[in-house]
């Protein structure tokens, strides 16, 4: 037995994103699957910081981090300005704190029942 959903999925099309946009919203969310790209976010919560010490602050090489930081600075989800030498890194705007907030209350919603 079928059912007609002409009017269900009109509405739902009219309202849909074009593809290029999904495929953009599918990349940007990416980003956010690595566990180190998330521990640099978070370390920006409370201070701007440079690259060595997010280096020192993770344990991990300064390299490492500053492949990182390049992936999160084209994804404008962290900023950076220099200070002599030394180039200072923040999130770009509140959004990147409200995404990764969202997601964490999401996480620990369970938690809190």
């Amino acid at each position: 037995m079928k059912h007609d959903h002409s009017g269900t999925l009109s509405a739902v099309l009219k309202h849909l994103p074009d593809d290029s946009m999904l495929c953009d919203l599918g990349d940007f969310f990416k980003i956010f699957g690595d566990t180190t790209r998330i521990k640099i976010l978070y370390s920006l919560f409370e201070s701007e910081l440079c690259v060595c010490a997010i280096a020192e602050l993770l344990k991990m090489e300064q390299s490492a981090i500053s492949h990182q930081l390049r992936i999160l600075k084209n994804a404008k989800l962290v900023k950076s300005r220099r200070d002599g030498k030394t180039n200072i890194y923040s999130l770009a705007d509140d959004h990147v704190r409200l995404i990764i907030g969202q997601g964490f209350e999401h996480l620990t919603e369970d938690d809190k029942k």
